[in-house]
């Protein structure tokens, strides 16, 4: 346990030796100690932003021209921890400041002063900010992975507002490794506790009983109609944080491994399905081609359990172990396939940004013109599975396409376009390229032995 805990306990169990009860001053201390080593390091942060709002058309001006609208001046209240004092850097939640006009930071010691962005990283919510100011205190770093559940935790912030400022709470350390707090799509790894945190508390610390961070205090879950704590907070945790802040410090934006695979979480369902004793790990549903995934011996329907070790508990505990390395960096995975364990190394590369990414998980540029990528029928190992000796399968479906708007699904055939029957994927490909936008077509698709017509207009 940490020196002050240690304290704590031995004094309770001193007390109880002795049939005494600890006093107030006792049982304080650390706390008392906490908020006199954090006070000085946590900041609040007052962001400007500019807001367009955008007018009906009905509202005119006295000239009887459309307003375009017009732009209001607004401000946001948030928190932040100084960790550099030396180069006046400041942490906080990239929500605090993003498009900001103008911040300005406020001081334990009353001081306001202008700050600046360095570089943020949208996906882990962390901004970097700076101040040109002397006499600054610096945050002593935790570590966050020592950290237990039920371990005792203050959060230092500005709830609600600059009157405010500097509010002290404390709590117990709820759950560790949360995710899917926020988005999906971010890197969440949060620190769950119950130290009272509200708008305004964005950016604070999260404080061990040594007075050492731990974590940046983030988001809160509540009922859905009230802002205010219930009880529930989420930090990002010190590690990750300093993780980040090398990236942006070095290079101004951070770089994480990657894999290239589309993966899932292995429900109930699935996990019957795949007869596992362990729901747990990550299934492989697509292999991006041209990645460090299919270099290697990975393939779809391989069951990730272990990274260089750790266990992989779901879809979202992979994504965050793999981009928590560096691109190439050698990683062992430890995989299930066919019942059967294996281990594979993988050299990472660099994770691509999120447009990039989302052309390469959608392979936008191979779709066709119906929303559909289709590959030739394996008529000579399974002739019967098709239930037909021509046509093409169709192997992807784009989202929002003209195809999944008519329920077109991947593993479909297609045996005929008009009037014409699919031989290979070519004349499939020639065929379409007879059409336009604004033309119709119509597909002669075949689904578990049965048949269908499909009447799709091209967008």
């Amino acid at each position: 346990m940490k020196k002050l805990t240690t304290v704590i306990t031995i004094l309770f169990v001193i007390s109880a030796l002795w049939g005494k009860t600890p006093g107030r001053k006792e049982f304080s201390a650390a706390f008392v100690a906490v908020a006199k080593k954090g006070n000085p390091t946590v900041v609040s942060i007052v962001s400007e932003k500019t807001v367009t709002k955008q007018f009906p058309h009905y509202f005119m001006n006295p000239w009887g021209e459309d307003q375009k609208g017009m732009d209001f001046k607004g401000e946001s209240l948030g928190s932040g921890v100084i960790i550099d004092s030396k180069h006046g850097y400041i942490v906080t939640n990239n929500h605090v400041v993003e498009d900001a006009d103008d911040i300005q930071v406020i001081l334990f010691d009353k001081r306001e002063i202008s700050a600046e962005i360095l570089a943020t990283d949208p996906l882990s919510d962390i901004a970097l900010i700076k101040v040109d100011a002397d006499d600054l205190i610096q945050a002593k770093y935790g570590d966050s992975d020592d950290l237990d559940i039920g371990e005792w935790v203050v959060a230092i912030g500005s709830p609600f507002g600059l009157n405010l400022n500097h509010t002290v709470t404390a709590g117990i350390v709820s759950a560790k490794g949360r995710s899917d707090v926020i988005s999906r799509g971010n890197f969440e790894n949060f620190i769950q506790h119950d130290a009272a945190i509200n708008p305004g508390n964005s950016g604070g610390g999260l404080f061990n009983l040594d007075g050492e961070l731990v974590g940046i205090n983030t988001a809160i879950a509540t009922d859905g109609f009230s802002r205010a704590s219930a009880g529930v907070g989420f930090a990002v945790p010190v590690n990750q944080v300093k993780r980040v802040v090398t990236d942006l410090i070095e290079n101004g934006h951070v770089t994480r491994g990657w894999l290239g695979v589309s993966i899932q979480d292995i429900d109930k369902n699935m996990a019957k399905a795949l007869d596992l004793k362990d729901p747990s790990g990550a299934i492989i549903a697509q292999v991006i081609p041209d990645s460090p995934a299919a270099s290697s011996d990975i393939q779809e329907q391989d069951i990730i359990t272990e990274v260089d070790g750790i266990k992989v508990e779901d879809a979202s505990g992979l994504k965050n172990i793999v981009a928590s390395r560096r691109p190439g960096d050698k990683v062992k995975f430890k995989i299930i396939r066919d019942h059967k364990s294996k281990s594979i190394d993988i050299e990472l590369g660099t994770r691509p940004d999120e447009k990039d990414l989302a052309s390469t998980f959608l392979g936008s540029d191979d779709f066709d013109i119906l929303g559909l990528k289709v590959k030739e029928l394996d008529l000579a190992s399974s002739p019967a599975k098709y239930n037909t000796d021509h046509g093409v399968i169709v192997t992807d479906v784009k989202n929002g396409s003209v195809a999944s708007k008519a329920d077109i699904r991947k593993g479909e055939v297609i045996v005929k376009l008009g009037k014409e029957e699919i031989n290979s994927v070519d004349e499939y490909l020639n065929i379409l390229d007879d059409y336009e936008k604004g033309d119709s077509i119509l597909l002669l698709v075949k689904r578990d032995g049965g048949s269908r017509f499909v009447a799709l207009e091209i967008g």
